[in-house]
């Protein structure tokens, strides 16, 4: 019966909104998707760099060569990727090498379209009852998609590390649940992002943005998921935590140097300062009430502190800029977005200097973060300021009723009902 009524609180029209003619594609969905078709050829053609890694990996795993199984990572403390991107790279494994590769770049890079399609969807469930121009939102996403686009294909095709893309992936997909009040999907979803890349535990205050019952839920789907993938590998092997002290070169451009760090290598301190800093600013962010920046931020801190400088590292970032524009703010102009792949794209192509990528690099972290955090915002009209990402239906003391409403259910309901939106 909700959903019903929940149905015809949306406009009927508003479902064709950009629609190409009577097919559900919308046209800037359509765009970004010839967009990623001319960047998946250009970086096609010298891709694939890192997916010896995942093959690699996978046959370890599943012993189809020696020294791997649950010795893994004591073994080969270099794969610094998480067992479930061995898992999904498995799939590519019957196929010859060259066709498997192709197949996992096309198939990453559809990963990314999907995305886009994600973070629209959850930015119109975000701004629901607020008078929401469902065009405009589909113009802010096309903008932004369009600077995503291409560090994404750079993640997806040229590097290929699908471990990467599936943290990223998973996060997108935690945000959709988050928007939709699908406390358990939000604690699954980051789970298995961490048990893809274990970065990602940069991205888990998003679990401080639920009401707190909820969270509690959610967090335990969390811990649990991430202990039934990690802890076989401990407990069996424990030179298996010798891989959380695996070091890579500390490079002329990154912005580490500016700190005063010119070690060789990775400082000790460096991953556990990288995990923290992440999660004091997105921890912050929510408690300001601007969770949809936890993702910018944690990947500010990873990219600010990070002794390697690979152009591929961006793409958490512009995933973080892509959802706080979509979500975080209402601007048409997605300029934090541009900003960014001009920082550290364009810096990394036209600026010869490796310390002033360097600098350039710390400059954007800092300058995004502290806007993100600290620059003054107006609430949505019609929508409620809260920790959670509460949606209303309808306006004025009805929809403030309705939201009070939701944030009396039990611990055990889902937490909102939504339908499918235009965008």
């Amino acid at each position: 019966m909700r959903n019903r009524e929940t149905a015809a609180a949306v406009p009927r029209e508003g479902a064709r909104i950009g629609r190409i003619g009577r097919y559900p594609l919308r046209w800037h969905n359509a765009l970004l998707a010839l967009w990623t078709v001319v960047w998946f050829f250009v970086a096609e053609r010298h891709g694939a760099v890192s997916w010896h890694y995942l093959r690699t990996g996978q046959q370890l795993l599943f012993h189809q060569i020696p020294g791997g199984g649950l010795a893994l990572y004591a073994d080969h403390p270099e794969l610094q990727i998480g067992p479930v991107s061995f898992l999904v790279a498995g799939l590519f494994a019957p196929f010859p090498v060259e066709l498997g590769e192709k197949l996992a770049d096309a198939f990453m890079s559809g990963l990314g379209l999907y995305m886009l399609v994600l973070v629209g969807r959850a930015a119109a469930d975000h701004y629901r009852g607020t008078g929401l121009n469902h065009k405009r939102l589909q113009q802010r996403v096309l903008i932004a998609g369009a600077a995503f686009i291409p560090m994404w294909v750079e993640v997806a095709v040229r590097f290929a590390h699908l471990d990467d893309v599936l943290a990223l992936f998973f996060t997108t997909l935690a945000v959709r649940a988050l928007v939709r009040g699908n406390a358990t999907a939000v604690g699954v979803f980051l789970a298995l992002a961490v048990d893809s890349k274990p970065w990602a535990v940069g991205f888990l205050p998003l679990l401080l943005a639920l009401p707190r019952p909820a969270r509690l839920r959610s967090a335990a789907w969390a811990v649990g998921l991430v202990a039934v993938a990690w802890l076989p590998f401990y407990l069996t092997h424990v030179d298996t935590l010798a891989a959380a002290h695996f070091t890579i070169p500390n490079q002329p451009a990154s912005s580490l140097r500016w700190f005063g760090v010119h070690d060789a290598a990775t400082p000790w301190w460096d991953r556990p300062a990288q995990m923290a800093l992440g999660i004091a600013l997105g921890a912050l962010a929510v408690r300001r009430n601007r969770w949809p920046a936890v993702v910018l931020l944690a990947a500010d801190a990873r990219i600010v502190l990070d002794p390697s400088v690979y152009t591929y590292y961006n793409a958490s970032v512009l995933l973080g800029t892509l959802i706080w524009d979509s979500i975080g703010q209402r601007r048409l102009v997605p300029w934090v977005s541009w900003l960014a792949l001009i920082s550290l794209y364009g810096s990394a192509l036209l600026v010869p200097s490796a310390s002033t990528q360097g600098f350039i690099r710390l400059a954007f972290a800092v300058g995004s973060a502290a806007y993100v955090l600290f620059w003054p915002q107006r609430p949505p009209r019609g929508k409620r300021t809260t920790n959670a990402p509460m949606r209303t239906h309808g306006s004025g003391s009805s929809a403030r009723t309705e939201g009070r409403t939701a944030a009396r259910r039990t611990p055990n309901a889902r937490l909102n009902t939504v339908t499918e939106v235009p965008t």
